[in-house]
């Protein structure tokens, strides 16, 4: 039985459960980061090395500005090195 403390409805499309923090590491993290609260986020800190924080953090595909900004700064980041902002940046605007 799963015994992260965390709230299942971050996970409404997962088999609560079935969440291993190893193995599902980049959905607990970009699932937290964006919709987490405070104790949550005190948990990844707690369960996950800065490194992998930030190694995965550079992997995400999209990350909202406030969610990126937050990153960015707590972590100390260049947002030149996260995929969610190169990605953003070289998407064409939709009225072209």
């Amino acid at each position: 039985m799963n015994m992260l403390p965390v709230r299942k409805e971050l996970f409404w499309d997962t088999d609560f459960s079935k969440l291993d923090p190893e193995i599902h590491k980049r959905l607990i993290i970009e699932r937290i980061l964006t919709l987490g609260n405070m104790e949550e986020f005190v948990f990844l800190l707690n369960t996950y090395n800065n490194q992998t924080l930030i190694e995965t953090i550079r992997l995400l595909g999209y990350l909202d500005p406030k969610t990126l900004s937050f990153v960015v700064s707590f972590f100390n980041l260049n947002k030149n090195d996260l995929r969610c902002y190169i990605k953003k940046q070289s998407a064409a605007p939709h009225w072209i």
